[in-house]
């Protein structure tokens, strides 16, 4: 999150979700909820770096997740429908169409290392932990496997609107297979098992500004 956004962030919280990502990254972005299938064949992702990345007009991808939306009624859709106030062509289900998308790029972006596509997808801060991040497994000569098989669901947990721009919390239910390789080619953590991760990533993006993208400025596990 930038603090050009208008947004005033504690600096210490920033530091403390810097150093949970850096640490968490390393075995991509989840945790295992007790839940592992048994090994199969590796196939690595293949996220369409040149899709559009969150965009609340985004078309609908095949195979999309179950999207339970929240009830117009409550003081979460009455947050998202303010949003659609200060832009016209935002939906909450065009959103999340969209953070899918990202979802599926960013988790391939961050296992091949590619800062390029990484950067226009996270905020400033996020950018860093991910760089700092890649650096290190690139300075222990390792490489990290991730195969991102499904997303089982993907849902609105929160929304927060501070005058024009807007953040958006999403639980994402994923079967993945995510394992680091030293220069051997020996596992040095994370399993070969397709295994169900939860997480939640929040979005921003100034409603008012030109550019539709939503960053990436906050992800933990759940």
């Amino acid at each position: 999150m930038n603090a050009g956004t208008g947004f005033p962030i504690d600096l210490v919280l920033f530091g403390m979700i810097a150093a949970f990502l850096v640490l968490r990254l390393r075995s991509i972005l989840g945790r295992r909820t007790g839940f592992e299938r048994p090994p199969q064949p590796y196939q690595p992702v293949q996220p369409n770096m040149a899709a559009p990345v969150i965009d609340a007009q985004a078309e609908p991808v095949a195979h999309s997740p179950a999207r339970a939306l929240p009830d117009p009624a409550s003081a979460l859709g009455q947050t998202l429908a303010r949003m659609s106030t200060i832009d016209a062509k935002f939906t909450a289900a065009g959103f999340l169409d969209g953070a899918e998308k990202a979802f599926a790029m960013i988790v391939g972006a961050f296992a091949a290392g590619d800062r390029v596509a990484l950067r226009s997808l996270l905020a400033d801060d996020t950018y860093r932990a991910f760089e700092t991040a890649i650096a290190g497994r690139e300075a222990a000569e390792q490489t990290q496997v991730s195969d991102l098989r499904g997303i089982q669901s993907a849902t609105i947990e929160a929304a927060e609107l501070r005058g024009t721009v807007a953040q958006i919390t999403v639980r994402f239910v994923s079967d993945q297979v995510s394992l680091t390789r030293d220069k051997a080619g020996k596992e040095v953590s994370g399993t070969d098992a397709v295994t169900e991760l939860t997480d939640l990533w929040t979005f921003e993006r100034d409603l008012t500004a030109a550019d539709p993208t939503w960053r990436l400025v906050a992800a933990r596990s759940a």
